[in-house]
């Protein structure tokens, strides 16, 4: 495994690899590595000839200055972690590598970034296309793979690809959980123990709210997950909607066509979690 700094010796490298035919693996990530990103790497790993991770906090897409600072960086125990999979080559670049100059690029992705994250976390989604552009660019991979637990942001991925007439296949991978099923996330490392005992409460709700998808509306399946999880004292829900998977439409009866999936983002203390379930079709 390979630990390039820059785009110029991250390129040489590539540009060998692919002038010998190999197909190239990509795996955006921010760091603070976990078992939901080697599960990324694996896929990546069983289904090309090269793998490259990057490892980017990336300051466009954080529009709370705190949540940047606060976002843990722990480079060495990432590498560590890497080392033991398919990973072969590491971008790990300083902000300046990636933004010589200031990025003023205007993304316009519609309803899909005005809902959900897009209503609480104005300009996120931008940031978010600006570094992935710039890093497909870099690395121009055949492949880039990106967990389904930001559900939203995979979505605006594959918009981003067709927007850009980019020939990246986007390769959607299940989300890690961990045993008591809370939602694998560098995040976690931030909560408070009694916040950690407590956040389970989140996927558990919504496996509730599977079960109740027969028998209530929307809107009260809804109600009943927000109530549910607010009750606790602990966490404080800051939106749950259930949309079409494919327009991120909210949902206002099941008989709508088309998969629906149930997002939600949660407060736990000043540690902000996401989930999110698929429902049946």
């Amino acid at each position: 495994m390979e630990l390039f700094k820059t785009i110029s010796e991250l390129r040489q490298a590539l540009n060998a690899d692919k002038h010998n035919g190999l197909t190239i693996g990509f795996v955006p990530t921010m760091g603070a590595l976990h078992q939901g990103h080697l599960s990324l790497v694996n896929r990546a790993g069983s289904e090309n000839d090269r793998v490259v991770v990057s490892i980017f906090v990336n300051p466009t897409q954080f529009n709370d200055p705190n949540d940047l600072r606060n976002y843990p960086r722990r480079l060495d125990s990432d590498l560590a972690l890497l080392a033991d999979s398919p990973c072969d080559y590491v971008f790990a670049p300083a902000v300046e590598e990636i933004y010589p100059e200031p990025d003023n690029r205007k993304f316009d992705f519609g309803a899909l970034e005005l809902v959900m994250e897009g209503q609480f976390r104005p300009g996120h989604f931008n940031g978010v296309a600006q570094v992935v552009s710039k890093l497909f660019d870099v690395v121009k991979p055949d492949k880039a793979y990106f967990g389904l637990k930001d559900f939203q942001q995979y979505s605006i991925i594959k918009n981003m690809c067709s927007m850009l007439n980019l020939p990246i296949g986007i390769v959607a991978c299940d989300i890690v959980r961990e045993a008591d099923g809370l939602a694998m996330s560098s995040r976690n490392m931030l909560l408070t123990p009694e916040h950690r005992t407590i956040a389970p409460l989140i996927y558990k709700s919504l496996q509730i709210a599977l079960e109740e998808a027969g028998h209530f509306t929307p809107e009260e399946v809804k109600k009943h997950v927000k109530d549910r999880i607010n009750l606790s004292g602990l966490l404080r829900v800051e939106y749950f909607e259930i949309v079409d998977e494919l327009t991120l439409e909210a949902v206002s009866s099941w008989d709508q066509k088309g998969s629906k999936v149930g997002c939600i983002a949660v407060f736990a203390g000043k540690v902000r979690l996401i989930d999110n379930i698929i429902f049946a079709k």
